[in-house]
C-alpha cells in the first residue's frame, strides 16, 4: 500500500512538471540536438588561420602546375586521409595508362573521394604528397578554410616567378597575363608536371645564372575523353572570383561542410565506394627506386616492365 501512494505522488509529479513546460513560451527551454546531429568534436574544432607568407611557403610547391592539375590537386589535398592508399595504388599500377588506366580505377571500386582518384594517373605528385602528410593535410585545411587567401598566394608566387623571369610560355605550357596569371597545358589532353626548387624560382637569380633552365618539364601524363567524368577537361580557377570549378561545377567544400559535403559534378559511374567493395583485378607491379626518382626530378618515364620476385 505504501508503494502505491509513493508511485501515485511520483506520477502526480510528472504531470505537473509536464504541464508546467507545455506552458513555457517557445524557445524557453534549449533542444537538445538530435543524436544524428552532434558534431564530432573534429567538426567543432576552430578553423586554421595561415598568415599570408605561411601560405606563399605551404601553396609554393604547387603554384606553377598547370591551373586544372591546380584545381585537381588542391581538391584532393581536403582529403588527406585518404592519400597514402591512393599513392600506393598509383605506384602498383603505374604501368597503366589512358583508358586501360581509368578502366583500372572504375574497375577496382576505389574508397577514395573522386578528386583523389582525379589524380591517380599522377602517380609522382601523390608520392609527395604522401610523403610529407603534414605538408598536404596543412595544404588541404588551408583551401578548406582560406580559400582565398590560398588562391591569391598562388598569384603572388606565380608574379615572382614570372618577374624574375622563370615561369614564361615554352613548347609545354602557356603562360597568360593580365590582372591574373593562368598556366594552361599547350596540349590540353597532355599535362607535363614541372620540377623546379621553389627556393630558386621565387627569388632573384643570382648574377649569370640561367633562369631558363629553372622550371624543368620532363615528364608528361596524357589525360584523354576517358578521364573526363574525374573533371579534366573541365576544371579551372576563377581567379577574379576566388573560385573553383571541378568538372564545370563549383567545388563547394569548406571547413565548416568538410563533414558531410559531396561534389555533385563528378561524372557516371565516378563516386568513392564502400571500402568493402574494393576488387583488385590487375597485376600489381611497384616502381623501381630509379623510376621514382626519374619522376620525381621530371625526366622521361621509361618504363622499366620489371616483376616483382
Amino acid at each position: 500500500m505504501l508503494y502505491r501512494k509513493q508511485a501515485m505522488k511520483v506520477m502526480a509529479c510528472l504531470m505537473t512538471l509536464a504541464l508546467f513546460v507545455g506552458c513555457l513560451p517557445d524557445g524557453a527551454l534549449g533542444q537538445a540536438p538530435s543524436q544524428d546531429r552532434v558534431p564530432s568534436p573534429q567538426d567543432q574544432a576552430p578553423p586554421p588561420s595561415f598568415a599570408p607568407e605561411q601560405l606563399d611557403k605551404l601553396v609554393s610547391r604547387v603554384a606553377l602546375y598547370p591551373d586544372p592539375l591546380l584545381a585537381q590537386v588542391l581538391a584532393a589535398a581536403t582529403y588527406p586521409n585518404d592519400i597514402p592508399d591512393a599513392a600506393k595504388w598509383a605506384d602498383e599500377h603505374h604501368y597503366l595508362s589512358g583508358e586501360a588506366l581509368a578502366s583500372a580505377i572504375t574497375a577496382d571500386q576505389l574508397p577514395w573521394d573522386p578528386s583523389v582518384q582525379a589524380i591517380l594517373p599522377f602517380a609522382s605528385i601523390l608520392d609527395a604528397m604522401a610523403s610529407d602528410m603534414n605538408w598536404t593535410t596543412d595544404l588541404g585545411n588551408a583551401f578548406l578554410a582560406q580559400r582565398q587567401d590560398v588562391m591569391d598566394a598562388v598569384q603572388r608566387e606565380r608574379q615572382k616567378a614570372r618577374d624574375f623571369g622563370y615561369l614564361r610560355s615554352n613548347a609545354q605550357i602557356v603562360v597568360g597575363g593580365g590582372p591574373y596569371i593562368t598556366i594552361a597545358p599547350v596540349n590540353p589532353e597532355f599535362y607535363v608536371v614541372p620540377y623546379y626548387d621553389p627556393a630558386v624560382v621565387f627569388f632573384a637569380p643570382r648574377p649569370g645564372f640561367f633562369v631558363g633552365g629553372a622550371i624543368g618539364f620532363g615528364f608528361g601524363v596524357t589525360i584523354g575523353a576517358w578521364f573526363r567524368p574525374w573533371g579534366w577537361g573541365y576544371s579551372r580557377f576563377d581567379w577574379g572570383g576566388h573560385a573553383v570549378f571541378i568538372n564545370n561545377r563549383p567545388w563547394g567544400r569548406t571547413w565548416v561542410n568538410r563533414g558531410v559535403y559531396v561534389h555533385a559534378g563528378w561524372g557516371p559511374g565516378v563516386r568513392r565506394w564502400d571500402a568493402g567493395r574494393r576488387a583488385e583485378g590487375h597485376e600489381l607491379i611497384r616502381r623501381s627506386e630509379q623510376e621514382r626518382r626519374n619522376m620525381r626530378e621530371g625526366h622521361p618515364h621509361v618504363e622499366e616492365h620489371h616483376r616483382p620476385h
